[in-house]
Parts: structure tokens; sequence; C-alpha cells
């Protein structure tokens, strides 16, 4: 027979249950595994970068940005390309509307250099 809406979310609460069961037993473990480890081995709370509960420690430096500096500018790239109307395009980027009907009329690239 199946389940209803309602018997899922009970198991689904069940196994919830389960699951903060078992994390809580295994939370411990792990807990007296790594006192131990402290105790061993020396580690500090900054060795572990730990909270160390209002205690202040030094904070990181953030790396200062990168200034570029300035490309001299030149103005807009020359043209090599213009119409009889006055259009001009300096070969770069997309085609203009003009350079590709000018091309599509039987002009060549060459006719339209300047």
């Amino acid at each position: 027979m199946a389940k209803t809406y309602l018997e899922v979310q009970k198991q689904i609460q069940q196994l919830q249950k389960e699951a903060d069961a078992l994390r809580k037993k295994e939370a411990a473990g792990v807990l007296e595994r790594i006192k131990e480890a402290i105790l061993i081995y020396g580690f500090t709370a900054r060795d572990l970068a730990v909270d160390t509960g209002g205690v202040k420690t030094p904070k990181r430096r953030r790396a200062k940005p990168t200034v570029s500096k300035p490309k001299p500018n030149s103005g807009s790239t020359a043209a090599k390309y213009k119409d009889d109307q006055g259009n001009v395009w300096g070969g770069r980027g997309p085609r203009p509307a003009w350079f590709k009907a000018a091309l599509e009329s039987g002009k060549t690239a060459e006719e339209l250099a300047v």
C-alpha cells in the first residue's frame, strides 16, 4: 500500500532524530581525538584558527590593490576604411552595417581602404 504524505513526514522526523543522535555520538568521539592531539602536539587556539572568545589576534593585512598605469591614449583607432558618405571604420570589432552593405553591393575591402 502507498504511503501518505503524513506517514512520510513522520518517517522524516524519526530519521532526523536518529541522525541528530548519531551526530552527537560521533562528534563526542571526534572531540576526544582532537583534545588528545592538542595535548600530544601542543596545538594552540591560534594554530587551530579557533575563535579565542574575545581575545584579540592580529588581523591579516589585505593586499593593496594594484593600480595599473594608464596607457597613453592616442585617441580612437585610425580609420582604415571609409565610404563615399563619410562613414569610417578602424577595422576593429564587428563590421559596421555600412561596411557589410558595401561588400554586399559588390565593393571590395581594398576599394574601401583609406
